[in-house]
């Protein structure tokens, strides 16, 4: 193997990485609040199309990150509030938003493109790349950077902790809880909204109805993985998405090919995560509260 091929699983792994990183410090920031959100899957999805549908309207790939960074803070903002002021159910809330993106997309891209399940957009509609690197990519590793200190060494961190790990406690000393899960919860709605954008415009330069391909929710797993570290989320994410790379390079082996049908290949990055998160079973640690809506005596 020459520098030439590393360089490139490099390059394709930390592609693969993005969107999981991206959203698991979002939803690390979420849940060490207490807002869970299984909706990362649709929010990634739908903002997903929404990049795609506005870089193609307007020609530009900046306003198309926009435009998914826009989609994932609105519903991040909506699944917040029916969480911490409503004191709906998450997990219902978090489906429903998955379940809504399933049919949206399909529908919408062929109400707008008029071409079923899938639609590419041109290679001068992409976010611009630096020696092959996307500046998204670069951003996701600052952005986990920051969370990390923004939760431990800072006293707004502190105070998102609180609401996480005792609620109560955290509004007797004055933190107004359901506005800072509410806030959480609109960042880790971002966060997964440029993971969208970046699936779409950025890594794949299409949409399709599946274009998630279950990322939201091996950034679950990936936030599990970290124990609700932003640090340890880089190396979750790495991880996960070298499985996601290793799958593809494995199914282009020819007389693997002839042996193993294609399909059992794409599974890997699904196998490897459910062995990683067996193994982690009893070792990881959540916020006490997450998904618990906290409610006044």
């Amino acid at each position: 193997m020459n520098w030439s091929m590393i360089w490139q699983l490099f390059v394709q792994t930390l592609n693969a990485s993005t969107p999981l990183l991206l959203a698991a410090t979002g939803e690390i920031i979420g849940e060490s609040a207490g807002i869970a959100n299984i909706g990362l899957e649709g929010i990634m999805l739908i903002s997903a199309f929404m990049a795609v549908y506005a870089d193609s309207a307007f020609a530009n790939p900046l306003l198309g990150v926009l435009a998914g960074i826009a989609t994932g803070l609105l519903l991040g903002v909506v699944h917040g509030y029916i969480s911490a002021y409503m004191k709906g159910n998450q997990i219902v809330t978090g489906t429903g938003v998955n379940l809504f993106a399933a049919g949206f997309v399909a529908y919408s891209i062929i109400a707008f493109f008029h071409v079923a399940g899938y639609y590419t957009i041109d290679l001068s509609l992409t976010v611009p790349k630096i020696y092959g690197v996307s500046p998204i990519s670069i951003s996701s590793l600052i952005i986990a950077l920051l969370a990390y200190y923004l939760l431990f060494k800072t006293q707004i961190g502190l105070a998102i902790r609180a609401c996480g790990e005792n609620p109560e406690a955290a509004d007797s000393v004055g933190v107004r809880v359901e506005l800072v899960q509410t806030l959480t919860s609109s960042i880790a709605g971002l966060l997964t909204g440029l993971a969208g954008a970046f699936l779409s415009i950025d890594w794949n330069a299409s949409i399709t109805k599946q274009m998630s391909a279950g990322r939201g929710f091996i950034a679950l797993a990936t936030v599990n993985f970290a124990n609700w570290n932003p640090l340890l989320g880089i190396a979750g994410s790495f991880l996960f998405g070298f499985f996601w790379v290793a799958g593809e390079w494995i199914k282009n082996i020819g007389w693997l090919k002839q042996l193993i049908p294609v399909d059992l290949f794409n599974t890997i990055p699904y196998v490897a995560t459910l062995v990683v998160v067996a193994g982690l079973i009893g070792r990881s640690r959540p916020p006490k509260y997450v998904g618990v809506p906290y409610k006044r005596e």
